[in-house]
């Protein structure tokens, strides 16, 4: 029998507002994983040291003003880590055009409001699928 998928949901930079990050972490736990929650304001560090202790696959950020543009630092700081293998997404508001930079930076999926529960369990399981044939 396989482990569960091991997320760890977040908010880094200023952005206090984490209403749809812990509700994200509820859908994970109601769908078997295995979800670590720091709730807001993280610096990058921090969560690059937390993803390496709590051994996870995905790392879910949530950004409702201008912290997704945070996540090419948080993806170089992963590589350095030895954690280039843990798939990385974003919920929250996030204008188009940021997506293409977010992408190029290696960012797995976005959601956007209005993503169903089914669409980011789905899309987070099959990533942490692909990050645990990485490692």
């Amino acid at each position: 029998m396989t482990a569960p998928s091991r997320v760890l949901i977040t908010k880094i930079g200023f952005d206090g507002h984490d209403r749809g990050s812990r509700i994200v972490a509820a859908y994970l736990r109601d769908a078997g994983m295995e979800v670590v929650y720091t709730g807001p304001w993280q610096e990058i560090a921090d969560v690059v040291a937390l993803a390496t202790q709590e051994d996870v696959d995905v790392i879910g950020v949530s950004s409702l003003a201008t912290d997704h543009l945070l996540l090419p630092e948080l993806m170089t700081a992963l590589k350095e880590a030895g954690l280039g293998h843990v798939q990385v997404v974003l919920g929250g508001i996030v204008p188009d055009q940021d997506i293409d930079g977010l992408r190029a930076a290696g960012v797995a999926a976005i959601f956007h409001p209005g993503s169903t529960r089914e669409q980011i369990v789905d899309e987070i399981a099959r990533l942490a699928g692909q990050a645990r044939s990485a490692a």
